[in-house]
């Protein structure tokens, strides 16, 4: 069973990760029948900040940006606009040598344990690669400091020798979590990391990732579809639709009192909820190449004006902390 996290511990307010209008093309070619090249807007003028200790939810459907965003904070994908600064450093201004350096600060967990591990190292060699490269540990010392990790994580020494098949995926994904604190980074990116894995191995997994968040002091950008899981380990949520931000807030107050029409179909529509009315979201994401004039959401939005085709509505503060990109003031949701 997930820890409850009703007491949220105070956060340093001071962003480590500051993003600024961060924007994702990525260009398609025509083809011989004379179709024009296109662009797939990934992401558009997204806005965000992560404090240290802060764990920071990103939501939406498939499709809406959430990995792209979680890869361009690393540099992991390079932005078409917008700047990244982490802890007053703007990647942007890094080379790759001292992007390569700078990396310890900063990890991904990704969603596949199955894909994220390379077949023909062992779990040793695998730890003790980055012990290596941004600790300078060799020998002994870095052998024990894998095992150390190991450990950490819930495995033994004896799964040292081993290579990925051995393991279940759940163990696996243990394995990518030393594996990412291994540079002892600051900040982390967890990208859906246990949608891959059984029901019942879930709650594990994400328990060791809260506990370990916890006991380090470190932030988090934690990307998830499942609104359960994003509600209990949160602090704040961060609500995407066709790479726009719609909605931004503390969990307990973004789950209470949603102020995007959006952000209210979403929590409607997930297992479990018990309320009165339940919103319907009509048709699919439009596609990314062609996103809707105005407001992207205007499409499917029930409460959607003709004045919402005519621009893009600014993320703009509703209530203390609460953010929404939305004109409509007037509509109960």
């Amino acid at each position: 069973m997930l820890a409850e996290n009703s007491e949220v511990q105070p956060v340093d307010q001071r962003p480590l990760v500051s993003v600024t209008g961060l924007s994702k093309q990525f260009p398609v070619r025509g083809n011989s029948w004379g179709a024009p090249a296109q662009a797939v807007r990934a992401v558009e003028d997204v806005d965000l900040t992560v404090a240290p200790g802060e764990v920071l939810g990103v939501v939406g459907e498939s499709g809406s940006g959430k990995s792209t965003v979680g890869r361009l904070l690393l540099r992991l994908v390079e932005p078409s606009a917008g700047k990244v600064i982490f802890d007053g450093q703007d990647l942007g201004d890094l080379g790759p040598d001292e992007l390569r350096k700078f990396r310890r600060h900063m990890q991904m967990i990704f969603q596949d344990p199955f894909a994220s591990l390379n077949a023909r190292m062992t779990v040793g060699d695998a730890l003790m690669e980055p012990l290596k490269l941004h600790r300078q540990q060799r020998g002994r010392a870095a052998e024990d400091e894998a095992v150390a990790l190991l450990e950490k994580v819930g495995l033994s020494a004896d799964h040292f020798k081993r290579y990925p098949r051995a393991f279940s995926g759940g163990q696996r994904q243990r394995i990518a979590i030393a594996r990412a604190l291994a540079s002892s980074p600051r900040f982390i990116v967890a990208d859906e990391p246990v949608s891959a894995l059984d029901v019942s191995v879930q709650a594990e997994v994400l328990n060791l990732m809260q506990n370990l968040q916890q006991e380090l002091g470190l932030a988090l950008l934690f990307i998830s579809h499942d609104l359960s899981v994003v509600e209990v380990i949160t602090d704040r949520v961060m609500v995407l639709y066709l790479g726009r931000v719609m909605e931004v807030a503390r969990t307990e107050e973004l789950y209470d009192n949603p102020a995007h029409p959006y952000t209210a179909a979403l929590l409607q529509a997930a297992p479990g909820y018990a309320g009165e009315s339940r919103q319907i979201l009509g048709g699919e994401i439009p596609s990314p190449i062609a996103p809707p004039s105005g407001c992207v959401f205007r499409t499917r939005c029930p409460f959607a004006l003709a004045e919402c085709a005519q621009t893009v509505p600014a993320l703009r503060e509703v209530r203390p902390g609460h953010y929404k990109a939305c004109i409509r003031d007037d509509i109960a949701l």
